[in-house]
């Protein structure tokens, strides 16, 4: 196991710099901070002071994880989040984790290594996913699913997508293609149930053809969108399970010819700024996005702070917006 020698050996400094970089990082330089920092990383080292004292000094600033920073839902999310952290005296240390585990521990270790008091994690995680946040770091999950454990914050996206759908059926809609999230994101798996519902108490079957696999930006929404006017019986409606790609999927339809909402319906889920102007607006569920920045960042301090929590799990509700993009299915008016 490796030791604060090993790190400052390594780092090229002095045990007490590694010390005072892990205690004060306001007193040493960030030349030294940063070569402290990787060598703790290549090393692996958990100072045992997190453990045994973690809470006896804070650094007034959390970390949050998120997976995808060019994503507009986050920026909303992240703008609350901040606001409420500088209301408190707290600053905020974005990860842009990329989707992946490895950047994902670069931005733990500022936990452990006490340059941040916790983490707000925007990673949807689920009882089958993968969570790499340790126990012993104040964390709460502000894009849960239904699993998630610890404290979180989400929606329902499984009732969402099946009110989506629900409406499109009701406009006459038999043959609803899907862009989804990539298969193991627990966001598209909870949403993929709700299109599922939706279909089954219609009495329509289910057609696994009818699946494109999207991961959430606009460029696959925009590939994606082929794979249905490549068919010969083309869908007349199509649930994308986030604005982005339905955006980018509105791009290839009309390229192709395809006239929206005349030949084929597009909705799409998050109602991000460009959504109601996109040509057409986008019908669309709403996600409380200010709101579940400012409660998870009320319920992280809470965390760190020791106290009870009232709810270790808020579900927000959503909104349903009809907008221009939705219509009757062709021969259906």
């Amino acid at each position: 196991m490796s030791n604060i020698r090993d790190v400052a050996r390594l780092a090229g400094v002095s045990v007490a710099t590694v010390s005072r970089a892990l205690s004060n990082p306001e007193k040493v330089s960030d030349e030294s901070l940063e070569k402290v920092h990787k060598a703790i990383a290549q090393v692996g080292y958990r100072p045992n002071m997190l453990a045994r004292n973690f809470r006896s000094a804070r650094a007034y600033a959390v970390v949050v994880l998120v997976p995808d920073i060019a994503n507009p839902f986050y920026s909303l999310f992240i703008r609350a989040l901040e606001d409420r952290a500088q209301q408190k005296g707290y600053a905020v240390l974005l990860g842009d984790t990329r989707g992946t585990p490895e950047r994902e521990m670069e931005y733990i270790r500022r936990v452990e290594t006490r340059l941040a008091d916790g983490i707000v994690q925007l990673r949807p995680s689920s009882e089958k996913s993968q969570n790499n946040i340790p126990a012993d770091i104040p964390c709460v999950n502000a894009c849960g699913c239904e699993y998630t454990t610890g404290p979180a914050i989400r929606i329902d996206n499984r009732a969402a997508a099946k009110t989506m759908v629900n409406y499109l059926i009701s406009l006459g809609h038999k043959r609803i293609g899907v862009i989804s999230g990539l298969k193991d994101n627990p966001h598209a798996i909870d949403r993929l149930e709700g299109y599922k519902e939706a279909l089954a108490e219609a009495g329509i079957p289910f057609e696994k053809d009818l699946i494109a696999e999207g991961d959430f930006t606009m460029w696959s929404g925009l590939n994606a969108a082929f794979q249905f006017c490549n068919m010969k019986v083309r869908p007349t409606a199509v649930f994308s399970m986030n604005d982005e790609m339905a955006i980018g999927a509105m791009q290839t339809l009309k390229n192709q010819g395809i006239r929206i909402p005349e030949d084929m319906s597009v909705t799409g889920f998050d109602d991000i700024a460009y959504a109601k102007y996109s040509d057409p607006s986008l019908t669309t569920i709403s996600q409380p996005a200010e709101e579940m920045g400012k409660m998870a960042m009320d319920m992280l301090l809470k965390v760190i702070e020791g106290e009870p929590l009232s709810q270790r799990e808020c579900v927000l509700p959503t909104e349903f917006i009809i907008r221009k993009s939705t219509g009757p299915a062709p021969g259906k008016k």
